[in-house]
């Protein structure tokens, strides 16, 4: 079962709480000075800006510069609060809405009070997360509507044209972009899509100054090896080493960053720190905040054909090159696994990896790319041992390697 852990310093307000069962309920978050009168919506929007908060989804796009395109569009538009968490290793979002409703609610009414919206929707596929956010809506009706909207749970599913065409009544398959949500989104209208740890943290923002620091922290789900799976919040900056000793993962080897999106580090990655720039610095990425740690029995090959293989299945099937691709990128990465690849499969995944990414309407391809790629550069010699070797540590492997990507909800 994932447990719950937090790095924060004394006196930092936090995301991560002790809940009751069933959650926060309404006169539990008023007690915490929830649903505070609005902050003006330009002050608002400057302390969003100045603090500089990014979304918390995989991206990490400056918030206020999502805001601010909304807010200046000619129509009136609409916010979405996206719970939709796709990646298998991520465990916050569905947390937060299961836990705390009401802050990602207050969010979602800060986000319509700087954006000018007249209509509100939240987005997820999690049945007891649709349960909690339904009560609460019950709780406190907000000023402006909210309709919650089920999709079906896909890896796809939480892209923001995902999210868009769901809403409008279609599949939750990605579209192509331009235009994107913030130019025309759900009803033509324009469209803040945020994910609901971007809107709690802007709940915090808008609570006053002394909570500025809201911005600088960031909810990680920590997994791997026989330790259970640990949803943390920590401070920015925070080493990956002061994570691995969070999740008592002494003797990691090497970590899969991102959930699926930063793909795999090797030498170094106890110094890496929480950081976007400094990650896409590195050649990595936070993405949902989802970090899986490697151990001497888990050979990297054999976790990069989990994850490459994972994602071929996830395709949406819309995109020519993302099917192709996905599989080949999968197929040459399982026969490295099982030892059965040649010369010839390492060089395509060096082209393919450079050369797909991109290429799709999602970033599912170039998950898969960036994990094929990250592989060859920082395991280069573990590439070439499995050239027409078995490997003794994937051959012990047990063949589900999508089930062991996923964490449970705490």
């Amino acid at each position: 079962m994932t447990e719950i852990r937090s790095l924060m310093p004394p006196g930092r307000r936090r995301l991560l709480t002790a809940q009751p069962p069933g959650g926060e309920d309404l006169s539990a978050y008023l007690a915490t000075g929830g649903y505070p009168p609005a902050p003006d919506p330009c002050r608002l929007l400057d302390r969003v800006a100045s603090r500089g908060l990014r979304g918390r989804g995989g991206a990490g796009f400056p918030t206020a510069d999502k805001l601010r395109a909304v807010r200046d569009a000619p129509l009136p538009a609409v916010v979405v609060a996206n719970g939709e968490e796709g990646e298998p290793g991520s465990a916050k979002d569905r947390w937060l809405l299961r836990s705390r409703p009401h802050l990602v609610l207050d969010g979602l009414r800060h986000a319509a009070s700087v954006t000018g919206a007249e209509r509100g929707y939240v987005y997820l596929s999690d049945a007891a997360s649709a349960d909690s956010v339904r009560r609460a809506l019950a709780e406190r009706p907000p000023d402006t509507p909210v309709e919650v909207v089920v999709a079906e749970h896909t890896y796809v599913a939480g892209e923001e044209t995902a999210v868009v065409r769901r809403i409008d009544g279609g599949p939750a398959l990605p579209t192509a972009k331009p235009p994107r949500p913030f130019e025309r989104g759900v009803g033509g209208a324009p469209t803040m899509v945020a994910n609901v740890e971007t809107l709690a943290r802007l709940a915090l923002l808008a609570a006053g100054p002394g909570t500025a620091a809201a911005a600088d922290s960031y909810l990680v789900t920590l997994s791997g090896g026989r330790t259970e799976p640990v949803l943390v919040e920590v401070p920015r900056g925070t080493t990956l080493r002061t994570l691995a000793d969070a999740h008592t993962s002494d003797g990691a080897t090497a970590v899969l960053m991102g959930g699926l999106f930063g793909g795999l580090y090797g030498d170094g990655w106890q110094d890496l720190r929480l950081d976007h720039d400094e990650l896409a610095a590195a050649g990595t990425a936070l993405g949902c905040g989802a970090i899986r740690f490697l151990f001497p029995q888990d050979c990297p090959v054999g976790a990069a054909a989990d994850a490459a293989g994972f994602l071929a299945a996830q395709s949406t099937r819309q995109c020519g090159v993302c099917v192709s691709g996905t599989q080949a990128l999968a197929g040459a990465l399982a026969a490295l696994a099982n030892g059965t690849a040649s010369a010839q499969d390492s060089d395509n995944l060096l082209r393919w990896s450079a050369g797909l990414p991109g290429r799709g309407a999602c970033g599912l391809l170039d998950a898969a790319a960036r994990t094929a790629g990250t592989l060859l550069r920082h395991f280069p010699h573990l590439v070439r041992s499995h050239l027409g070797a078995p490997c003794q540590d994937c051959a012990a492997a047990p063949p589900d390697g999508g089930n062991r990507l996923t964490v449970a909800v705490p």
